[in-house]
């Protein structure tokens, strides 16, 4: 059915839109900027902050334009001075109750407040608190929670309940005691908080940080005794030019690993090495189980946020869940065990760094049943794609600058395959790639599986393998994940293998990437122009199929024996048990 479309007149300009599009959306698209605070595209439509009033001929009072549909003749004007008083009125009372000690927050350079006061040419304060002291939470393992800097918008409930279904934050008291908090004002390490940092990108102030451990790392580099190896995960490569100025989706490999180099790491290895030997074991495992019986479907392990939230709300589909260990920790795994084996360094002195676009993998590092049999831990310190950019700019390099540089070899070779994990079926696809290869012979897999790409929550497929049809799905964001678990327990869904990322997109949304102001995510697809790029550093490799990787293929001959077999397996494999759950109600 053909949509329905209508014409009003904004500022006197006629606008001609769909039937159904917000007042807000409508002047975008004629060139007009509503400044916006609370409002999150398809997240958080409430109207509740009064930031993005306009007038309305004929209406009694000033009307939230994100909530306001368009209708046929309706007149606005965005920029009136009742309009402009209003707004400014909004903002200084909401900066009235916020700790400002914006030379020194993390989010300094990246705050939507800040920006919003310089835009309305707000330069003091009249109703300014006095005295207003932190209020932190620190309990959790990746984030620090300042409620002296929230401006109550509730865009990170938003996400917490919407896209990622715990919901274990909203807003807690009334009036003027109303503050964002877990149920009974618990401390976030004791509520079911997955660590995946949603919350952290969609706050527009510093009321929500990740962990900063750079100093850790430097500290580490600095120690003579120590040998500090770096990987990148797939996704960092394609974010991380964002952290200075440039265009979203842009690859930045080469100049990423010479930063690496210059901050002074002893090895820059490549987490997509990583990524090929996690197909090589995860294909294997579902091949097993495939023909040889085990609980199925079964269900990737890559991302820890989803890993938290399976143990905590669905423990009985914990046998479903391959016991591969994540990239990240694939990596640290076989640093601490063939590459101080080859190179005769204790893997007590290592010290490995991962950079990843994920808070949750700074929970992830602590957890106990990846501990190595040798007594270290794969991973040491877990660095979100932000720190490694704060890292840089405090180097004193100059980023774009930077000539083009390549990883270390023994670890640092990678494929197409591993390259798309980054996007929401990219595991998927890898694995694909690499199982029907082996099935049905080279000449007969496809190198492509467009049917499990995109940025849609929940897709499906099915592929023909000899003797039978393999049905897949991939899911992203955690209230995808529920939707088909829940088919999967009840019945009504039936898949053999199940792909989950805990972040809506994949890694490539991870809540450790680079911040975007409210205004780019609310109509720019960040999402797939990220995906984007990775897709087409995918299409010019050389290796293309995680099996192909002759790096993959000779660390198996000289150390790790057959994909799946006991050494592998004691390296590169865990168990996950249940977890708590808390009452968060």
């Amino acid at each position: 059915m053909e949509q329905k479309m209508v014409t009003l007149k904004i500022n006197d300009i006629p606008v001609t839109v769909p039937e159904g599009t917000s007042v807000l959306e409508a002047a975008r698209s004629a060139g007009f900027n509503i400044p916006s605070l609370c409002f999150l595209k398809d997240v958080n439509e409430i109207g509740a902050c009064r930031i993005c009033v306009v007038e309305v001929k004929g209406a009694k009072s000033l009307v939230a334009s994100c909530v306001y549909p368009v209708a046929e003749g309706l007149e606005v004007y965005t920029n009136t001075d009742k309009v402009v008083q209003s707004r400014r009125l909004t903002l200084e009372l909401i900066l009235s109750n916020h700790r400002m000690e914006c030379l020194t927050c993390a989010r300094n350079s990246h705050c939507e407040l800040r920006e919003l006061a310089s835009d309305m040419g707000i330069d003091a304060v009249r109703y300014a608190g006095d005295g207003l002291l932190p209020r932190i939470d620190d309990s959790a393992p990746h984030l620090i929670r300042d409620n002296s800097k929230c401006v109550l918008c509730r865009r990170c409930t938003a996400v917490c309940r919407k896209y990622q279904e715990v919901g274990v934050i909203g807003a807690n008291d009334r009036g003027f005691a109303t503050h964002i908090g877990s149920a009974f004002d618990r401390d976030l390490a004791e509520v079911d908080c997955v660590s995946c940092g949603q919350c952290i990108v969609a706050c527009p102030t510093g009321a929500l940080v990740e962990k900063d451990d750079t100093a850790k790392v430097l500290a580490a580099i600095a120690d003579p005794a120590k040998h500090v190896v770096v990987g990148p995960a797939p996704s960092v490569r394609v974010t991380l030019g964002e952290c200075f100025g440039m265009p979203i989706g842009t690859n930045v490999e080469g100049r990423m690993v010479t930063a690496l180099r210059r901050l002074g790491f002893d090895k820059v290895f490549d987490v997509d090495n990583a990524a090929d030997f996690t197909i090589m074991e995860e294909g294997t495992e579902f091949l097993e189980r495939l023909q040889k019986g085990g609980a199925m479907p079964m269900i990737t392990s890559c991302s820890p946020g989803w890993i938290r939230y399976l143990e905590q709300h669905a423990p009985d589909m914990i046998p479903n869940v391959s016991t591969c260990k994540s990239p990240q920790q694939m990596f640290g795994s076989l640093v601490k065990t063939y590459y101080a084996e080859k190179m005769g360094i204790d893997p007590q002195d290592i010290v490995v760094v991962s950079i990843m676009p994920c808070t949750a993998k700074k929970y992830e590092v602590r957890r106990e049943e990846q501990r190595l049999r040798n007594g270290c831990m794969p991973v040491d310190i877990s660095l979100t794609t932000r720190e490694l950019g704060r890292m840089i700019t405090r180097a004193g390099l100059l980023f774009d600058h930077l000539p083009e540089g390549e990883f270390d070899e023994m670890l640092g070779l990678s494929t197409g395959a591993s390259v798309i994990f980054g996007a929401s079926g990219g595991v998927m696809e890898a694995a694909l790639r690499t199982v029907v290869a082996k099935v049905a012979g080279e000449d007969m897999a496809p190198l492509e599986y467009h049917d499990v790409r995109g940025m849609e929550g929940i897709k499906e497929a099915g592929y023909d393998l000899p003797g039978r049809t393999v049905r897949v799905c991939v899911a992203s964001g955690l209230a995808n994940a529920k939707k088909v678990l829940d088919g999967v327990r009840g019945g009504s869904l039936h898949y053999d293998f199940i792909e989950i990322m805990g972040c809506p997109g994949g890694c490539i949304n991870g809540g450790g990437q680079p911040l975007q102001h409210a205004d780019v995510r609310n109509f720019t697809d960040i999402r797939a122009l990220r995906a984007a790029a990775l897709y087409q550093q995918d299409e010019g490799m050389e290796y293309r199929r995680s099996h192909e990787n002759p790096i993959v293929q000779k660390v198996y001959q000289e150390y790790l024996g057959e994909p799946g077999g006991h050494v592998a397996h004691e390296i590169l494999h865990c168990g996950y048990v249940p977890q708590k759950k808390y009452r968060t109600e």
